[in-house]
């Protein structure tokens, strides 16, 4: 690979790497001025977590817009307008004369940021293939990994000079600048755009058994993340007594694993192959959210909870990257749309089970144990029995994996050729699948 085209590529990553931290940068970001919010629009504790839900609900719904529009008028247009809208709530946030009008905007910011995250998405589809596209999307699961962490502390340190509405005007900068970067910087990688109504292309995709395995597997261990994430800080501080630093510290240990294992994903695929990491993925987070359970019903020492804790968050570094690779592999020609629904399932499922962490509320630890035991087992079950694909349509991706033939034709990254890859993606995704 030239210097050149080296210095393109890493651009073309970089932007994409931050188009998928927006969402994570929105919900958490303004997390430290929560109470000084509420004081603000003498608003009631209540009223404002319905702004963090708001922006929750808006990366969802969004995401179901952008992919469908991405794939009929091309990826570059839907994402400018989706970041002028995020650009354009985020300042209106910092204005919002009350907590309702800011739930309504963070709603539009939400839908806004989404943009960002389903076409970062589809673009690594469109240039990519095979093991190339898992390792993309594990340096992408990185940014992921980080974001949430790394985004109350920028929070904070920036209420050190401003007030909550400063942390907003913060972020309609940064999406003003990703506008500006995308413009000048992403060019466009669909290479051709057809209409097609929504509901034939959501009925296309959710008819593929493979695709709905993958991305109901993606969107129960997410799920199972969501719940430690809800659960834990109640199980960890208020059963087992740790300080809000500790917790902290065991916070930002476990999500070190999982970046850990999202790079060492990166750096095995083209060995190991997909399909194999998200099992190993999957069987991680069976492992450690079994682990949780026990130690919850055996009243274990709380290391073995941390140790449980550990492997599962760590494993969905695993399963995240490979998930995605995997579901869009057959589907180059809609890869906006999937990656909607992919997305989409992600915080609907999430949002859904999650909460179910806290049944017990700051005394029992069960509710949440029992999450995170039953949901990993149950993807690992459901992709087991979905993408146990017919001989003849394992021919057929056989078919559509050689050089030059199906919707993958002429699209692949100039420095990255397809026809080299042809043979690994054979070993790594049909004979797995197979086994």
């Amino acid at each position: 690979m030239s210097n050149d085209a080296a210095g393109r590529h890493t651009r073309f990553i970089v932007l994409l790497a931050a188009l998928v931290a927006l969402g994570p940068l929105s919900i958490d970001g303004y997390l430290p001025g929560l109470p000084d919010l509420a004081g603000d629009l003498r608003a009631s504790a209540a009223a404002t977590q319905l702004t963090i839900t708001a922006c929750l609900a808006g990366l969802a719904i969004g995401q179901l817009i952008a992919g469908p529009l991405s794939d009929t008028y091309g990826r570059r247009r839907p994402l400018l307008a989706g970041l002028a809208l995020y650009t354009i709530a985020s300042a209106l946030c910092a204005v919002a004369p009350d907590v309702r009008t800011l739930i309504g905007l963070r709603l539009v910011q939400g839908i806004g940021g989404a943009f960002g995250i389903v076409i970062a998405n589809a673009m690594v589809r469109d240039r990519t293939s095979g093991t190339r596209t898992a390792r993309l999307f594990s340096a992408l699961t990185l940014i992921t990994g980080l974001a949430p962490v790394f985004a109350p502390v920028l929070g904070g340190q920036l209420l050190r000079v401003t007030a909550w509405p400063g942390i907003f005007v913060s972020l309609a900068v940064l999406g003003a600048v990703m506008l500006a970067a995308s413009a000048a910087g992403l060019p466009e990688t669909r290479s051709s755009a057809s209409r097609q109504p929504l509901p034939a292309v959501v009925g296309q995709l959710l008819s593929d058994r493979v695709f709905t395995g993958y991305v109901l597997a993606n969107g129960l261990v997410f799920a199972a993340m969501f719940a430690y994430i809800s659960g834990s800080p109640f199980v960890l501080q208020e059963i087992h007594g740790l300080s809000p630093q500790q917790y902290s510290a065991v916070f930002a240990v476990n999500a070190a694993g999982l970046i850990a294992a999202a790079q060492i994903s990166g750096r095995l695929v083209a060995r190991a192959g997909a399909r194999v990491l998200l099992l190993a993925g999957l069987l991680g987070a069976t492992a450690g959210g079994t682990t949780v359970l026990g130690a919850v019903l055996t009243r274990a020492p709380l290391p073995v909870l941390l140790i449980g804790l550990f492997v599962l968050v760590s494993s969905v570094g695993l399963v995240m990257p490979n998930a995605t690779a995997q579901a869009l592999a057959d589907h180059g020609e809609h890869a906006g749309s999937a990656a909607a629904l992919l997305g989409f399932s992600q915080f609907m499922i999430g949002g859904a089970l999650a909460p179910l962490a806290g049944a017990g509320g700051a005394t029992d630890a069960l509710p949440m144990g029992i999450i995170v035991a039953v949901l990993p087992a149950l993807a690992l079950l459901t992709l087991g029995v979905l993408t146990r694909s017919p001989g003849e349509r394992t021919a057929g991706r056989l078919a559509k994996d050689l050089p030059g033939t199906g919707d993958r034709a002429g699209t692949s990254i100039a420095d990255e050729p397809a026809s080299s890859e042809s043979g690994e993606r054979l070993a790594n995704r049909v004979i797995p699948r197979s086994a």
